[in-house]
């Protein structure tokens, strides 16, 4: 698995997810096209993993938790396809 900053891939997906790291254009200026394409994959991954967990319907703190943690990863996948579409690089 490739290192990011020190970090595994996955190991960034979750900071991200978590709040503690902001993907934006400067963030992505290191990353190659694998990078990319592989960090694309893995927050598509914990997306789906983030979703299949059963949904907490009455704990509000879990769902705003649970929310914020797809709206970051969404928030990751716009701004990689956008920054990958300007460089013309195929994700």
């Amino acid at each position: 698995m490739a290192d990011v900053r020190g970090k595994s891939i996955q190991a960034v997906v979750k900071d991200i997810a978590e709040g503690y790291t902001t993907v934006n254009p400067i963030f992505l200026k290191s990353f190659n096209q694998d990078q990319l394409k592989n960090l694309s994959n893995h927050i598509r991954k914990i997306q789906t993993e983030i979703r299949s967990i059963p949904f907490p319907a009455k704990d509000i703190p879990a769902i705003r938790m649970r929310n914020m943690k797809l709206q970051r990863l969404h928030t990751a996948i716009i701004i990689i396809n956008n920054f990958a579409k300007e460089r013309r690089i195929s994700i």
